[in-house]
């Protein structure tokens, strides 16, 4: 696989004049809103019994307060995407941060839970318009070396937002209360909102450099690609909360109703441009580097889910007490994903295996800590296990990112980035469905034995990473024979 970008793959503000001087703050303004939307898929967790006690919310709304987010933030990424790159990504970037910051506010002064639910359900699709246009903007601004460089701080500023999501929250909660504590876990992202959209305006080029481009944004492929996924993610965010098992059959209807959107793009695309490109899965480093992406999310995301229930539920410990264990990963992740996105361009996927090599051994010694260790001891012991893991997980995200775009386009950055960022999505859902029934149903038939439930749903966890390495080595094994 060839993980040199081409020269003229991202012109930035002046064409092929050079570099845009500005680029490294306008990554600085995506990074930071980038944050702050991945940051609520994991910081509302620890929120959920402020929110059930303030709002005196049913269970079914505390899941959609969840579970919403989650549905919207899915579905708009690869529209979103789409007219980023036919219309201008930061007019795309700065109408998603406008959006999150008023759902933020009205989320936080919601009355009652079903106001709060409407907010979320705002706040996910104003999240899934800004993220493809920060991988967009990377490949518009950065060539070579340096692009390497700005999808490693993109990875770190995912793994950091995951991991000390349940630390914010447990603190903001702490602060303001557990009645009132959950409100400013939305109130925080208003300054937040208000400064990216002012500097977006300064830093971030517009769309004047290049003509906009004047195709419509394919009505029908972006039906069909909603309903497909809306069928492939709502049976599986719901999970037990929907009883019956007829919800299953949503998910391969989800999949016949993609097929119909595959087949639409193949005819669409003979006379327009297409709104995802399926010719980009026929590059083996965009099609196994999707595939990666979606099977490390599956296992990557649920390891805080099972841990914070592990910790809260099963061993008591208050919001923040859980979120200061989670710590140790944010900290093995961020400099190594830094790492990462200078070194991958010279190591290709390899570093990837390696990275989930890191990340096997590193969940397989929490399990045993878990095993070995007695309760009152568990905070300190998990530190290693989970440092090792996040070493691992910053060779993994931003250098996958990274050599998984390397051959795209830029002009279909946007939805090709959209396309990736959906299937870690369904992964991550995918994921957290499966390990939270290992956990819950080995919690139900051991009485509560959550230690043990801990360590079998990491077991699950540990099978997405292995199924990751696999797709990895395979590319590795393919760029050897395609050596000359």
């Amino acid at each position: 696989m060839s993980t040199e970008v081409p020269a003229g793959g991202a012109p930035g503000a002046h064409g092929q004049e050079g570099p845009d001087p500005r680029r490294w703050k306008a990554l600085t303004v995506c990074l930071v809103a980038g944050f702050m939307t991945l940051l609520d898929v994991s910081i509302v967790n620890v929120a959920l019994p402020s929110i059930r006690i303030g709002l005196h919310a049913p269970p079914s709304d505390l899941q959609w307060v969840v579970s919403g987010y989650a549905l919207a933030f899915g579905l708009v990424l690869v529209p979103a995407g789409r007219f980023g790159d036919t219309q201008g990504r930061r007019d795309a970037f700065v109408a998603g941060v406008v959006l999150f910051t008023l759902a933020s506010a009205v989320a936080g002064v919601a009355p009652g839970s079903t106001w709060l639910v409407v907010a979320r359900v705002v706040q996910g699709a104003a999240g899934g318009m800004i993220n493809p246009q920060v991988s967009g903007l990377i490949q518009q601004l950065f060539r070579g070396a340096e692009r390497g460089r700005a999808f490693g701080l993109l990875g770190a500023t995912i793994a950091i937002s995951t991991a000390i999501g349940p630390l914010l929250g447990g603190l903001l909660i702490q602060l303001g209360g557990e009645q009132e504590g959950w409100r400013y876990v939305f109130y925080v992202n208003i300054p937040i909102g208000i400064l990216a959209i002012v500097l977006a305006y300064r830093y971030i080029p517009g769309a004047g450099a290049r003509k906009r481009q004047r195709e419509d944004m394919d009505p029908v492929g972006v039906s069909l690609l909603a309903l497909g996924i809306l069928l492939v993610l709502l049976p599986l965010v719901e999970g037990p909360r929907w009883d019956g098992q007829a919800r299953w059959l949503l998910i391969p209807a989800g999949f016949i109703v993609l097929a119909v959107f595959a087949a639409w793009e193949r005819r669409y695309g003979r006379r327009h441009d297409p709104m995802v490109d399926l010719s980009l899965f026929r590059r083996r480093s965009y099609a196994l580097g999707s595939l990666l992406g979606m099977l490390y999310f599956g296992g990557f995301t649920a390891i805080f889910f099972i841990l914070t229930q592990y910790l809260q539920e099963g061993l008591h410990y208050s919001a923040l007490h859980a979120g200061l264990a989670s710590t140790a990963f944010a900290l093995g992740s961020a400099p190594s994903a830094a790492l990462g996105g200078r070194i991958v361009i010279r190591y290709g996927r390899r570093l990837v295996a390696l990275g989930l090599v890191l990340v096997t051994a590193g969940l397989a010694g929490l399990e045993l800590v878990v095993r070995l260790m007695p309760a009152h001891k568990i905070t300190w012991a998990i530190a290693a296990p989970l440092f090792v893991a996040g070493v691992g997980n910053g060779l993994v995200i931003s250098p996958n990112q990274t050599l998984t775009l390397s051959e795209v386009p830029v002009t279909k950055a946007g939805a090709a980035g959209g396309v990736l960022q959906t299937g870690q999505r369904i992964g991550a859902s995918v994921g957290i469905a499966a390990v939270g029934s290992a956990f819950f149903g080995q919690v139900a038939s051991t009485h509560g034995d959550y230690a043990l439930a801990f360590r079998h749903a990491l077991l699950v966890n540990i099978v997405f990473i292995v199924a990751a390495f696999v797709a990895a080595l395979t590319d590795v094994l393919a760029e050897h024979r395609a050596r000359p």
